[in-house]
């Protein structure tokens, strides 16, 4: 019997999604084949999660599942990626799910770029409405590492989403993800890769249906100011000096988030103290007219 080498390796990481995990784990062995392996971390479920991944088990011998007690999404995702075998990842969140013939795609241009270390493909956005968007991904411009990650972090105008990019498991063995984030954790891996990667490439052909729903980490404002203040300095330990000089204005953008997620919540006293600490940090952030013609009528707002 041939041995196949794995190309890729699907890590799925969950987390008490079980509702989900079905539609998630359909969509990826769907389109199954034998240089794919698939591993799910389970972190420390609490509802019919095992039950659910055990029937896969049992029915694909390529199908590995890990408990682990409950430790985070970062820690989830290390953990898969510890164990893969295959050359590159592609991290799948257990609520999302991949278009039929989407590894197709990223396995033809990965054989057709042999170079690339990370593709990343469109998505779609479901919402809970059952709203769809597109989001078409935009080129990665060959810039400065400043330059980049001012492009990233700053002007948000390169964006990644999990569950739509495929990535070297040898650059993720080099920065793994957070493990003291447990959400967000994906910001500081990504400003890694723009700056560590030799290669990447985009498609606009769609990898991934990336569902939003109320219960989702996406949305919780837990213990927000701690993790803006973790996520600040986690992103930055991983950059060359020459990007150090952005820290500042990366902090006011992340009170700036905060602003923004204040507002939504109708919370107006942490949405103005969010904004005024953004403007001591850097004006140039915050008075940018997408957040200052908000704060205006915050602040004159009886």
């Amino acid at each position: 019997m041939t041995l196949h080498p794995i190309l890729i390796s699907v890590v799925v990481p969950t987390y008490n999604y079980a509702q989900y995990l079905h539609r998630a784990l359909d969509s990826i062995l769907d389109q199954w084949a034998d240089d794919l392996e698939l591993i799910i971390v389970d972190d420390g479920s609490t509802d019919d999660t095992a039950k659910i991944v055990q029937g896969y088990v049992s029915r694909f011998a390529s199908v590995r599942y890990v408990y682990q007690d409950n430790a985070g999404p970062a820690a989830a995702r290390n953990n898969g990626i510890g164990m893969a075998q295959g050359r590159f990842i592609l991290p799948v969140d257990s609520d999302d799910e991949l278009i039929s013939g989407a590894i197709a795609v990223l396995r033809a241009m990965v054989k057709a770029t042999p170079c690339t270390q990370v593709i990343v493909g469109a998505h779609v956005s479901v919402h809970p409405d059952g709203r769809e968007r597109i989001r078409l991904p935009v080129p990665v411009p060959a810039l400065t590492p400043k330059a980049i990650t001012c492009l990233y972090l700053l002007d948000k105008r390169i964006s990644f989403a999990p569950s739509s990019i495929l990535i070297s498991r040898e650059l993720l063995i080099q920065r793994p993800y957070p493990e003291q984030l447990r959400s967000g954790e994906d910001v500081p891996v990504f400003a890694y890769l723009l700056i560590a990667a030799d290669k990447i490439m985009i498609t606009d052909q769609v990898i991934a249906r990336i569902h939003k729903h109320p219960d989702s980490l996406r949305n919780d404002r837990r213990n927000e100011e701690p993790l803006a203040q973790a996520m600040i300095k986690e992103v930055f330990s991983r950059l060359p000096a020459e990007c150090q000089s952005l820290r500042r204005r990366y902090e006011a953008q992340r009170y700036l988030s905060l602003f923004r997620a204040a507002l939504r919540d109708d919370d107006l006293p942490a949405a103005r103290r969010y904004y005024r600490r953004a403007l001591y940090l850097s004006a140039m952030q915050a008075l940018r007219w997408v957040y200052f013609r908000k704060a205006i009528h915050l602040f004159f707002k009886d």
